[in-house]
């Protein structure tokens, strides 16, 4: 009798507009692979903590203030890759001929965002950082698409985003940075996977998350060539994915002491925001197996 080859794994591999498949492809990184990927793309963190939540994908790309709005809202997900980069693109958007000058100008302003996103969590750090606090009418909670059609249109004032959104509403001439994250902003993202996938897809996830680390690595130096892939690959005009990618300086870390003081610094604003019901401590929602490059 001849032996039945075994099934390969499948992995449900969650994604966000700009991620990782035009990375892996760019790179050439998704050759050779001893499993199967399946790819579902998802234009925002609130859309993936619900596939991850419903076990539709095994893990994704998720920033700091949505996985906390993730785990407290119950998602049974753990962080086992961190990288940290230049939060710049993390921002709070006006229109180019707007009067808004400064953070202290969004008072009794309409900001528009995704609500639980970095945006949102970037937005409440601009009016902190002016003395002020969010009002009732402050936020319309909107899709990318959506709040960018209503900034253009003046349905809102101010649209808090992250990268590609940043670029391409910059490089098309759409709005300008009012306030952008530096100095408010941890500049911490993670791929985020199910406890079921940690525990039954564990030397997949491990192997994925090195090919990404060598993609990263392989990006920086091939500028141009993956400025250009990831624009066809996503879509987006060449200037905006450059730009994007340049300035955003991603590098995968480990989960030290400064990932957690950082990642509890952004549950504990929340809580103070009073977005949080109870205090999370962040230490229990690393995976810290997952050492990069190894």
């Amino acid at each position: 009798m001849t032996a039945q080859a075994q099934p390969r794994t499948v992995l449900k591999a969650g994604d966000q507009k700009g991620g990782l498949r035009a990375l892996l492809e760019a790179a050439n990184e998704l050759q050779g692979l001893a499993y199967d990927i399946q790819w579902a793309e998802f234009p925002a963190a609130a859309p993936l903590a619900e596939a991850l939540n419903a076990e539709a994908v095994d893990f994704g790309p998720i920033g700091d203030a949505p996985l906390i709005f993730a785990l407290a809202n119950g998602v049974r997900i753990k962080a086992f890759a961190v990288n940290r980069s230049d939060p710049y693109g993390t921002a709070v958007l006006v229109r180019p001929d707007s009067a808004l000058k400064t953070a202290a100008d969004l008072k009794g302003k309409r900001i528009g965002t995704n609500r639980g996103s970095i945006g949102h969590f970037i937005a409440l750090k601009a009016l902190a950082s002016a003395g002020l606090k969010p009002e009732a009418d402050t936020f319309r909670f909107l899709p990318p698409p959506d709040a960018k059609l209503a900034l253009t249109q003046g349905a809102i004032d101010a649209w808090a985003t992250w990268e590609p959104y940043t670029a391409m509403a910059e490089t098309a001439g759409q709005a300008r940075v009012l306030v952008s994250g530096r100095g408010l902003s941890s500049g911490l993202s993670f791929l985020a996977a199910t406890e079921t996938a940690l525990a039954g897809k564990r030397a997949v996830l491990h192997d994925f998350a090195q090919r990404v680390v060598r993609a990263q690595r392989w990006s920086y130096q091939h500028v141009p060539e993956f400025a250009g892939a990831l624009a066809r690959i996503i879509g987006i005009a060449p200037d905006a994915a450059r730009l994007q990618f340049e300035r955003r300086a991603q590098r995968w870390i480990a989960v030290d002491a400064q990932v957690l003081a950082d990642q509890q610094r952004t549950a504990d604003f929340f809580l103070e925001a009073g977005l949080l019901k109870q205090r999370l401590d962040v230490r229990n929602t690393f995976d810290s197996g997952f050492a990069p490059g190894a």
